[in-house]
């Protein structure tokens, strides 16, 4: 970014990863944050060459926003409840949290507020969902220039010669835009194992339609490094303080 363009000091600080726009707009609000030593305002417009700080509170806000790991059964949704279908943050419950949770964290019904799903599997998906408070999460995993992998087991029929399997890693077009290449191997006879970097709607069903396939089963295992492992369906677990996407 050049000097002579200036932008919103929203923006700019959620491109430098101090958090997402929301919440610096709410961080300025509340006197938080500095540019060049002086009490920031709402639309306030910032350059490269300014020094933007934080206040201690707004760190401690970051810091206590929580991000939770869920194995979404079939049959919900992953953002808000939608044709009587229930919304996959309605599990997140006292009762539903996975025995295995190693976090240390302890639950506090503040966690479910302003909880977002960071990327989403269709209601017949099932597998890792994460769900978070923290937009600079939510960013990394699913911005524009996110290129964090997400992978995944499909369960398909049909036939699929060498020809389509080297279309499904690099070649198709969905919604008249050329995919990022992708890793697509068999895992056994009939299931595949995909690597995206990308998360088009339904990208993996339609993917496998161009080239006659169809899926049967979908589910995804990794997201980064976080792996799925074994977190039973419908149950759920912090991110712990240490793990990174």
């Amino acid at each position: 970014m050049s000097t002579e363009e200036p932008v919103r000091l929203s923006k700019r600080m959620a491109e430098l990863g101090l958090c997402s726009r929301r919440e610096a707009d709410s961080y300025i609000e509340r006197g938080w944050v500095k540019v060049n030593g002086a009490a920031a305002v709402l639309g306030q417009k910032v350059t490269a060459a300014d020094r933007i700080d934080l206040a201690k509170e707004a760190h401690e806000a970051q810091a206590q926003r929580v991000t939770i790991l869920l194995n979404k059964p079939v049959g919900y949704v992953s953002g808000q409840p939608e044709k009587g279908y229930r919304a996959a943050a309605e599990l997140i419950t006292p009762e539903n949290r996975w025995e295995g949770d190693t976090s240390r964290i302890a639950f506090n019904p503040a966690h479910l507020r302003g909880l977002a799903p960071a990327g989403r599997l269709d209601i017949d998906s099932v597998g890792l969902l994460v769900l978070t408070q923290d937009g600079r999460t939510a960013k990394s995993l699913i911005g524009d220039n996110s290129g964090t992998e997400k992978e995944y087991l499909v369960r398909v029929k049909g036939r699929l010669n060498a020809e389509g399997l080297s279309l499904l890693n690099h070649g198709l077009t969905l919604d008249g835009e050329k995919l990022r290449p992708a890793k697509v191997e068999w895992q056994n006879e009939d299931q595949l194992r995909f690597v995206l970097k990308q998360g088009k709607k339904r990208q993996i069903r339609r993917m496998c339609e161009l080239v006659g396939l169809r899926v049967v089963g979908l589910k995804r295992i990794r997201i980064g490094r976080v792996k799925l492992g074994a977190l039973p369906p419908g149950k759920w677990r912090y991110l712990h303080p240490g793990e990174r996407f």
